[in-house]
């Protein structure tokens, strides 16, 4: 044992001990470590984008990753905490392209060109990419750094190709025209789950088309009236449509209109996708702009007029007076002119949801476009994997164990979701999926492996291009499979082998204008090499940065090999994340496991790439506002890291994040965090200054001397470990941390801690007697006899102690999960990893066993029983009502005073001598026949009726004409704050919160009212 500083200093303590465990190499996973006997534990961390900077999601998150790693390895498991980086294309592209532009080094990427704007995002990652992963550091995280991956590493690029080119082989990849969500901003496509639906105030237009004339000519007096959000799109109306069933429209369908701003004659159609309700029940259409209008337009063989461009600027089919103003800009002027030709009805106020980008931050545009497009494979197995809420399979736990994968038979069981009713809303989202957009207009990401080149027959025909390839890159291209499968009117599908039965890539001749389009996809960088050099140009977008993170539980272990490690901690274990992620991530990385993953070569019954899902709340301020920096209401963890230390924010966070609730942060609760690591570093201190040299740390406990309140402490240490382990095993953290505040706080110190010392602060009388001044036989044995007293009150000494050890000890591994650090510095500091083995907390707590209940042997070899708990429990609520009678006595806590007791039982002299000590006594007398006198105090419990006489305490007059007085006060603050909430005015103005507070401080001062009233009653 050495010892404790008297202050913590957290950051010292915290960079020591980091700098330790990476030393010692604490946080790598070893697969061959991995047994029958040692099960493995895995958990891939969500990619944070590579120039991202901690955010408190981020530490709310990573600190639950941590809990349940660090549990793991205390659970005697092998654990892998694999952790990484995401490129995070748009995000990324948009902030290099944004600095660069600041600088006035481009107006627009193009003036760099790919290569060298390329180079220039290469520099930005090397340079920032690093930031957040030296902030989880900080933050205690316990990932294996010697396998820390990032999306854009060579290998994992090689696994995305192979995956694009697998699924292009099996069908589900295509290339094709359709209405995508369009970022004008980013200059790209996105999916349905990238864009945010906001709802927006907003007007709606009633826009009159008139009716045409036999001749062509417009009807002054007759037209359709039109409603819509969006007028200059109608620069692109191809038709007026109406719902067929509609009877207020069924005469007009047929006839035509003339489309104002354009004087171009469209028709009107009939089509049920129409809602009547919706306006005036006739709405614009415009086939280019609007997924609806797409699928009419389609149907009734409308053209498709695209006026809005990529860059959200009007295009020149939008005419002269729009051509190349921005969209906004269009509305505005599409308005004035409708208005001047008197074609503008009505404006009406109107509230809708408009999709904006999730990256940039504008509204998206419906746009025609040509994409890459995937067919979700193993969706149907996918969706049944998830454990439904009253499922057959519904259970609790996180502690499934893959025996199957050490080479044995492993139970399949489903996947469970906590909280469970997101399942639900998976299974809704699995059951109406549509293809995914994967192709991005982007430069920075996966480049799409699929190259073209415009030639002559006789270029690709095999030979040539097999001389070609092996020319170029130098490979040996056996004979492989005769390759001559024709595709009609598409072309020509060719295979090439580089032996038999190895299929290297696949290519599709398209007849191009009276020449042939070759399109070839590979995964080889050697054959990309071949391809480039053979005149072949790559398709230039790049796919969805999604593309390549559902891929990640499998790719970043080395497949598609069968690696030692994917072989050890496939599947993972647990998985945490966001809701808001539950479909572009969660979703798409179990059907990846399935369809890659279910190789008979990797073994795997069950491909699911985790067992269980937690998915976190959202971090929100006080006024239940989502964090942002737009808001400034976001603190920088490092912030607060520097001034509270790391424990005291994950203990902090962690204390106020119900499962799946969402989490309003006050800087108070890492305040609080602090105070508890203090609190826990001064019990520690308090066991080093009431111990000495010649009792030993974590002594035996003798049974025989065990008092009431070390059966009580123990006993509670018991249920503190039952409650934790329900808690971890029902991922309710925030359960677990409170269970272990209120066991150490309160239970552990404030009250037990405060008992012991009536045993740790009796002095020992025969240490104050000096035998050899002894002059009689009558005096020797009085001598003898008080060294007799003095040694039984060492060795209850001791013995409390051993239980302060025991608690203590088994408290530091409770607690090392939530605060890593202080544990750490305590367990050694405390001499507790002195006598274990080096691998069970020898050299670090981290790797010390996780604390077991209580079982029945024990408690029967130490006399544990419910009846001493109860006892304590009582004796505990007498010591509470003594303290509140002093309390309304006005009587300071510092006095000391006398109580009578009056027991229903007899109580033994150390639980008497307790609470004299708790209550600080001058004195109790027990006395089974008291009546109390006038001016006398009383309180019933379990133990029987404590008294508090007040003669010559107080002086009782002056004291109840105080209270009066204080009483007066409190009741006008009362009906200050009750005329307040009864007026309307008041309450249906102010914000919701203010409302709260004034609530509460009416209830707070109806308190205080009833305390002062009970003071003046036991005055009378």
């Amino acid at each position: 044992m050495s010892d404790i500083p008297k202050a913590y200093e957290p950051q010292s303590v915290e960079d020591k001990w980091y700098q330790f465990w990476l030393d010692h190499k604490c946080f790598v996973a070893d697969p061959s470590r991995v047994s029958p006997k040692r099960a493995a534990y895995s958990i891939v961390i969500p990619p944070p984008n590579v120039t991202g900077m901690l955010t408190m999601g981020h530490v709310l998150n990573n600190t639950i990753q941590d809990i349940l790693a660090r549990k793991a390895r205390m659970d005697g498991k092998e654990v892998l905490w694999l952790p990484g980086t995401d490129h995070a294309g748009i995000a990324t592209q948009t902030v290099v392209e944004r600095t660069l532009k600041k600088s006035g080094e481009i107006k627009h990427r193009e003036d760099l060109g790919r290569e060298k704007f390329l180079e220039r995002v290469w520099q930005w990652k090397e340079k920032h990419g690093g930031i957040i992963i030296q902030q989880l550091k900080k933050l205690g995280a316990s990932c294996d750094w010697t396998r820390e991956r990032f999306t854009m590493d060579p290998e994992y690029s090689r696994c995305v190709q192979k995956v694009f080119v697998e699924l292009y082989k099996k069908g589900l990849i295509y290339r094709g025209k359709r209405m995508v969500n369009w970022d004008p901003a980013a200059r790209t496509a996105l999916s349905d789950e990238e864009v945010e639906m906001i709802e927006e105030k907003g007007h709606l237009w009633h826009i009159k088309y008139p009716f045409l004339e036999d001749q062509g000519k417009p009807k002054a007096d007759e037209f359709v009236i039109v409603a819509t959000t969006r007028p200059e799109t109608m620069l692109g109306d191809e038709a007026v449509a109406v719902n067929p069933k509609d009877p207020r429209y069924t005469k007009l369908v047929g006839r035509k209109v003339l489309l104002p701003l354009q004087n171009k004659p469209i028709p009107v159609i009939a089509d049920e996708l129409v809602d009547p309700k919706f306006g005036t029940g006739c709405v614009k259409v415009t086939p280019a702009h609007d997924p609806a209008d797409y699928e009419m337009a389609v149907r009734n063989k409308l053209p498709l007029t695209i006026v809005i461009g990529m860059d959200g600027r009007m295009t020149e089919i939008a005419g002269k007076d729009f051509a190349g103003l921005d969209r906004a800009k269009a509305r505005q002027l599409a308005i004035e002119k409708l208005t001047e030709q008197g074609l503008l009805l009505k404006t009406e106020d109107y509230v809708h949801n408009v999709g904006y980008s999730q990256r940039s931050h504008v509204p998206i545009e419906p746009y025609l476009s040509e994409q890459w497009f995937l067919k979700y494979p193993s969706a149907e197995k996918s969706r049944a994997c998830v454990e439904q809420e009253g499922s057959a399979e519904h259970r609790l736990g996180t502690d499934v164990e893959d025996e199957a994968r050490r080479g044995g038979a492993r139970r399949s069981e489903k996947m469970r979701f906590h909280p469970q009713r997101w399942a639900k809303v998976y299974d809704h989202w699995m059951g109406n999926i549509k293809d995914w957009c994967i192709s991005r207009q982007l430069w920075w990401g996966h480049r799409i492996p699929v190259w073209s080149k415009v030639c002559r027959r006789e270029e690709f025909h095999k030979n040539a291009m097999m001389q070609a390839f092996g020319e170029l890159g130098g490979a040996n291209y056996g004979p492989g499979t005769d390759i001559a499968k024709s595709k009609g009117d598409k072309g020509v599908e060719f295979s090439f082998s580089k032996k038999p039965g190895e299929l290297s890539f696949v290519n599709l001749a398209l007849p191009v204008g009276g020449r042939n389009k070759l399109v070839v996809l590979t995964d080889s960088p050697a054959e990309a090499r071949c391809l480039n050099e053979l005149g072949f140009e790559q398709d230039p977008d790049v796919l969805d940065t999604w593309f390549s993170s559902w891929l990640w539980p499998f790719a970043t272990m080395g497949w598609p090999e069968q690696t030692p490690t994917l072989k050890a901690f496939y599947p993972t274990t647990d998985l945490v994340t966001g809701p808001d992620i539950i479909f572009f991530w969660v979703a798409r990385m179990i059907m990846a496991g399935y369809e890659f993953m279910s190789d008979p070569k990797f073994g795997l019954p069950d491909a699911m790439p985790f067992r269980n899902v937690y998915f976190t709340g959202i971090i929100r301020d006080k006024q239940g506002r989502k964090m942002s920096k737009s808001l400034g209401n976001s603190p920088d963890p490092l912030d607060l890291i520097g001034k509270y230390g790391a424990d005291a924010l994950r203990f902090g966070t962690m204390r106020c994040a119900p499962l799946g609730q969402d989490i309003l942060f006050d800087e108070q609760n890492v305040e609080l965090g602090r105070n508890f690591c203090n609190k826990l570093w001064n019990a520690c201190r308090f066991r080093q200054m009431v111990g000495s040299s010649d009792i030993p740390i974590q002594g035996e406990i003798d049974p025989k001397l065990l008092t009431s309140d070390d059966k009580w402490i123990l006993l509670k240490l018991d249920q503190a470990i039952r409650e934790i382990d329900t808690a971890f095993a029902e991922y309710k953290f925030s359960d677990a941390a409170a269970t272990l505040y209120r066991f150490f706080w309160s239970e552990y110190c404030d009250w037990y801690i405060e008992a012991s010392k009536a045993v740790l602060s009796s002095s020992s009388r025969g240490n104050e007697i000096q035998t050899e001044k002894a002059e009689s036989g009558k005096q020797k044995a009085e001598i003898d006899q008080s060294l007799l007293t003095s040694a039984a009150t060492e060795a209850s000494k001791a013995n409390t102690l051993a239980v302060i050890d025991f608690i203590l000890s088994h408290t530091l591994r409770l607690f090392h999960p939530f605060l890593p650090f202080i544990t750490e510095e305590l367990w050694h500091g405390m001499g507790y990893a002195e006598d274990m083995p080096e691998n069970q907390g020898g050299r670090t707590i981290m790797t010390a066993p996780w604390p077991k209940p209580l079982d029945d042997d024990f408690k029967s070899h130490y006399g544990l029983a419910e009846a001493d708990a109860k006892l304590i429990e009582a004796r505990n609520e007498l010591v509470t009502e003594g303290r509140n009678l002093r309390r309304t006595a006005n009587i300071a806590a510092n006095k000391k005073i006398k109580f009578i007791l009056k027991p229903v039982r007899e109580l033994a002299a150390h639980d008497l001598e307790v609470l004299k000590l708790l209550l600080n006594a001058g004195a109790i007398e027990v006395n089974v026949s008291y009546q109390p006198t006038k001016n006398t105090m009383t309180v019933r419990v379990a133990l029987g009726d404590l008294f508090l006489p007040l003669e010559g305490l107080i002086d009782v007059e002056a004291e109840k004409a105080r209270l009066k007085k204080e009483l007066t006060k409190i009741e006008g603050e009362i009906a200050k704050i009750e005329q307040k909430l009864a007026n309307p005015n008041f309450t249906q103005k102010v914000p919701p919160n203010v409302l709260a507070e004034h609530k509460q401080r009416l209830a707070e001062w109806h308190g205080k009212r009833d305390h002062v009233k009970a003071a003046l009653a036991a005055l009378d």
